[in-house]
């Protein structure tokens, strides 16, 4: 298989504490996870309850993770069964690194091969889009533009609102390094720094200012204004999405890849199994508002259709460098300390 985006070995691992939620006996299974415990926690109750299978979930940033993995396993260690990763980066990385073992065909042929490892040794289980929120107060979807490039536009100055130390829009400056190139790239960095973004810590507070009215638009992923129309359905917000094709449409899978040496264990299978299941993928589709990608499955009514057919052609390894890198080009743009 090709390489994928390699992840910096200077990053810190900050880890929530390993949660145990269940006892020493019985079958159990031990999961690394780049999704946060609001996300997934839930789907993870649901596999306990209906398996009978013990669940040990440590909560982090897929790449911290993943280093973690590399570094325990390089140790002769293996703390853990199975690697569910946010973005596929982190698991680009660990199947470079000869961490992760070949899933059945049972598991591979549940997903079209758009949306899973070549060589079946990690599926995507859900999939986001990366959209432009906006405030419907202030503009109309037609005001909008078509692309994500135009944003550098002078008349978007002091109006757009990033999140650039989070995980969700390094993936996607990734992204359009693979489509685009460093320089195109490094220039849409540059371009943006100049309108002089408002910089906020994750998507909920982009959309949160969105809707408040600080910031009239916001680069986030699609589910997060989905989730707060819930909550607050008199929200000020709508979504935007670029043309297909666009760096600022693109489509990003979540992963579950099983570790080598746990190939072979049952409970660690059985939960692959379940997140590509009907409840799971209800589960994903409904309550957090995600594209699920198991064959069959659909969306949300509220969630307009996306095509992840361009997703297996993304290839990260192809910047020849490291998520670090990515980090730092966004850092010399000047939108992160």
């Amino acid at each position: 298989m090709s390489s994928r985006l390699a992840l910096s070995i200077g990053l810190a691992v900050a880890l929530v504490p390993l949660a145990a939620c269940g006892g020493d006996d019985g079958p159990s299974v031990t999961i690394y996870s780049g999704r946060t415990e609001s996300l997934i926690g839930p789907i993870l109750a649901d596999f306990e309850e209906q398996t009978g299978i013990d669940v040990e979930v440590k909560y982090g940033q897929s790449a911290d993770l993943a280093l973690l993995v590399d570094e325990e396993m390089a140790a002769g260690k293996r703390n853990v069964d199975v690697f569910l990763s946010q973005s596929p980066g982190a698991m680009g990385y660990l199947d470079d690194g000869g961490r992760l073992g070949v899933l059945p065909a049972d598991i591979v042929d549940l997903v079209p091969p758009s949306v899973r490892d070549v060589d079946g040794r990690w599926v995507g289980f859900s999939g986001r889009q990366r959209v432009l929120v906006y405030n419907t107060d202030v503009l109309d979807d037609a005001d909008l533009p078509m692309s994500v490039f135009d944003l550098v536009d002078p008349a978007w100055q002091g109006r757009i609102g990033i999140a650039p130390a989070n995980g969700s829009f390094q993936d996607f400056v990734s992204a359009m390094r693979v489509m685009e190139g460093d320089e195109r790239t490094e220039a849409w960095l540059a371009g943006l720094a100049a309108n002089d973004p408002v910089a906020y810590e994750n998507n909920n507070a982009i959309v949160e200012a969105v809707a408040r009215g600080e910031v009239e638009v916001g680069l986030t992923n699609h589910y997060y204004n989905y989730r707060r129309l819930v909550e607050i359905p008199s929200s000020p917000t709508a979504n935007h999405q670029f043309a297909a094709g666009d760096p600022g449409s693109v489509l990003v899978v979540t992963g579950a890849g099983v570790l080598t040496g746990a190939e072979a264990d049952p409970d660690a299978l059985a939960l692959v199994r379940f997140l590509l299941g009907q409840d799971a993928q209800r589960y994903f589709a409904d309550e957090t508002f995600e594209y699920p990608l198991a064959i069959g499955s659909t969306p949300s009514s509220a969630v307009p259709p996306a095509d992840f057919g361009d997703v297996s052609g993304l290839d990260f390894g192809v910047i020849g460098d490291d998520l670090g890198s990515t980090r730092q080009m966004i850092v010399d743009a000047g939108l992160a300390g």
